[in-house]
């Protein structure tokens, strides 16, 4: 069945959407096949080539395959249908053209208006050699009298009356304009889960004159100024060129948070996108943006695109995909059946500890099931099992340096078969400590140096704990070293210890599966290593955001990071040049092929409900022989994971989301798993199915009612 469809949160677009319709018996046959194409979405617009033609007789609706290549078409057989059918469908597909390209309303059109997209259809037959043709008797596309039908193309709604006049409001001469275009202005509605169109704008970004590395987005019209977000990190900006658009948050006063999104021509949207990358960069850095190599700038503006990855099959089955970006609210906003919610509760297993400090850390154990929480001085230990998820199995308390003196475990790690535990002291920073874990007691003091501090430990390799390794690696602010806690007096390896002259504020460090190392630091940039005492084969370039954890593949083939309000996923392989095939670890990037960079985020929209974002360390399943399929991560109250398959083949913002009561601590899958994830909350710990997190929407994010207020949304300053 063959039917047009409005996008419900965007105005003056359209969708064709094929639909399998089933003869009796035919979908119980179907039941069991994993894959039943049962609806196909396209947006309409005039590079389809839309046309009408004949097969054998019958009438055919015909139209490019935007993927494919130049000459591949879809052909939509409709037998049976009679010509003022075809003829209202032919023309209402005109109609939803004309809207897309004129942004109005085609009630008071005439058919010579149309004549620019008919123009490539006077012919009675189009010959065509389709790339997919749609069968009407033997296959499941059954078109029948009412098969072809059209959604009317309502008038254009009522511009939403949140926004508040701009009173004339207009920037004076100590303002200088960066770059204007025009574009169509959109608000988010909480409640009725759409953007709504605001008119036509004028876009720019602005600086003050007097003032340095301070940056403005505004929108303005006739009237005057509209709005005006100062360029922050926490805007959360997404482009997306097959939207054309920009969209972003802005928090109020108030601390609520609201949703924008600007639609630009494709020429406009590519300079808008360089000069927005410029005025953040510069914001981040307080420098100018010139001092920058040209592979530096290229490396930073390509973590605002969205492409997809190298080396990646793409299949032909991801409609829902393309369905998100053409149609947010019929996938991330689909209401919970009731059967899912009653159902999501039941998976999760919580416990209480006891004590009266909160959670601050969760390490998930490698060996002998069990998982361990910081909570204060104290540390609860916690049996996984099938039926009840987690359970609390006892704790390690009142935690001492072996002279007897109380201390709270800045950060602890598992080494040596889970049977030892290192903990790491700020009132010592020089120094590690080993717990025997059977004994639940700090045994031993690890004087690293005198004069260098440890502020961050990693395995020798991704999955050492699993093995009797003895040494570990270790972090200071500036250089990178190995411990060896066997070797007598301090226990740095001298000849494994790579210090640099600059404060390089180092802020995370992890491991390969053949002990590759990736450091990040609080600036943002990042070095890859084939081995400590050397230098970094790669350096990345920062972005500005500090980094505050980071992760990588056994393999070494994928980084991820994370920054405050998004992960940064980098792909090592190197694609071009003398080294192509080898990963960044082993061989420099070449200066003209430096990775692409992909920003992992949440959905305007989403933030809208969650309100401020604040990530924790990102993750990805681990375990010996296991292909790393997700990514698990977590904000305030939610619990957030991707599908890396999916992220890979560019659907940056395919997440799935559980809301808990409590603030999340701290989350990791359970070690050679992809499916249960151990969860520590302030006062919980449990553990939840991957398959109980959910597409999100707005009841699952919010409470009903508090999706904050707008009032206020003109911030003119100057």
């Amino acid at each position: 069945m063959a039917t047009i469809r409005r996008v419900p949160n965007l105005e003056h677009n359209f969708q064709l959407v094929i639909t399998r319709v089933y003869e009796e018996g035919d979908q119980e046959l179907l039941e069991d096949e994993d894959e039943t194409d049962e609806e196909r979405v396209f947006l309409i617009s005039q590079e389809l080539e839309f046309r009408v033609g004949e097969s054998d007789g019958e009438p055919t609706l015909v139209w490019r395959d935007l993927d494919g290549d130049v000459d591949e078409f879809f052909e939509f057989v409709a037998p049976g249908t009679n010509e003022p059918t075809r003829a209202f469908f032919e023309t209402c597909m005109y109609r939803a053209m004309y809207e897309r390209k004129y942004k109005k309303s085609a009630d008071n059109t005439r058919d010579t208006d149309f004549e620019e997209f008919t123009c490539s259809t006077s012919s009675s037959r189009v010959e065509v050699t389709p790339r997919r043709k749609v069968p009407s008797k033997t296959d499941t596309f059954r078109p029948s009298s009412t098969s072809i039908a059209a959604s009317p193309l309502a008038p254009k709604p009522p511009v939403a009356d949140d926004i508040p006049s701009p009173a004339k409001k207009t920037l004076d001469a100590s303002t200088e304009i960066l770059i204007s275009c025009e574009a169509e202005l959109y608000s988010w509605d909480t409640k009725t889960e759409r953007f709504n169109n605001q008119g036509i704008v004028v876009a720019s970004i602005m600086r003050p004159k007097n003032i340095l590395f301070q940056y403005w987005l505004t929108a303005e019209n006739d009237a005057g100024l509209l709005l005006a977000h100062q360029i922050t990190q926490d805007m959360n900006q997404r482009f997306s060129h097959r939207m054309l658009s920009l969209t972003w948050n802005h928090q109020a006063d108030d601390g609520s948070q609201s949703s924008w999104l600007f639609r630009f021509s494709e020429e406009h949207l590519v300079a808008f996108l360089q000069k927005f990358t410029e005025c953040l960069w510069e914001t981040l850095h307080q420098s100018s943006w010139t001092k920058l190599k040209a592979d530096e700038q290229n490396y930073a503006v390509s973590a605002n695109e969205d492409v997809e990855m190298r080396d990646v099959e793409n299949d032909d089955d991801d409609e829902e995909e393309v369905l998100s970006e053409l149609d947010p609210d019929e996938v991330l906003f689909t209401e919970p059946s009731d059967e899912e919610e009653g159902h999501d509760e039941d998976q999760d297993s919580t416990t209480m500890i006891p004590g009266s400090d909160r959670n601050s850390q969760l390490t998930v154990g490698y060996k002998g099931d069990r998982s361990y929480v910081v909570r204060g001085n104290n540390i609860g230990v916690f049996n996984h099992s099938v039926e009840n998820g987690v359970k609390y199995y006892g704790s390690i308390t009142k935690l001492s340096t072996p002279k007897g003196k109380e201390f709270k475990p800045k950060h602890v790690m598992l080494h040596d078969q889970d049977t030892k535990m290192v903990l790491m002291n700020s009132s010592e920073p020089h120094s590690l400590f080993s717990m025997d874990i059977e004994r639940g007691k700090i045994v031993e003091e690890w004087k690293v140096h005198d004069d260098v501090t440890v502020d961050h430990i990693t395995p020798e390799n991704k999955f050492a704990q699993t093995t009797r390794e003895q040494t570990l690696v270790g972090v200071s602010h500036n250089s990178l070293f190995r411990i060896d806690p066997r070797v007598s007096g301090n226990k740095i390896v001298e000849n494994e210890y790579k210090q640099y002259a600059s404060k390089n504020k180092f802020s995370g460090v992890t491991t390969t599966a053949n002990g590759r190392l990736a450091i990040a630091s609080e600036k943002g940039d990042i070095r890859l290593f084939d081995s400590i005492g050397k230098n970094a084969k790669t350096a990345l370039p920062p972005l500005g955001d500090p980094i505050i954890g980071i992760d990588v593949t056994a393999d070494g083939r994928y980084i991820v990071a994370t920054t405050k309000t998004y992960l940064l996923l980098i792909d090592t392989l190197i694609g071009e040049g003398r080294y192509q095939g080898s990963l960044g670890f082993d061989r420099s990037f070449p200066a003209t092929a430096k990775p692409m960079p992909r920003r992992l985020q949440l959905r305007n929209e989403h933030v809208a409900y969650m309100g401020s974002i604040s990530f924790t360390p990102a993750k990805f399943n681990q375990g010996p022989g296991k292909e790393e399929n997700a990514i698990v991560t977590s904000s305030g109250q939610f619990v957030i994971a991707w599908d890396f398959k999916k992220v890979k083949k560019g659907y940056l913002d395919q997440y799935e989301i559980k809301k808990y009561e409590d603030h999340v601590v701290q989350d990791s899958f359970k070690f050679g798993d992809d499916k249960e994830i151990i969860v520590a909350l302030d006062n919980n710990v449990l553990a939840v199915n991957k398959k109980n997190l959910k597409k999100p929407n707005r009841h699952s994010l919010a409470p009903e009612g508090n999706f904050g207020s707008r009032s206020n949304i003109v911030n003119a300053p100057y």
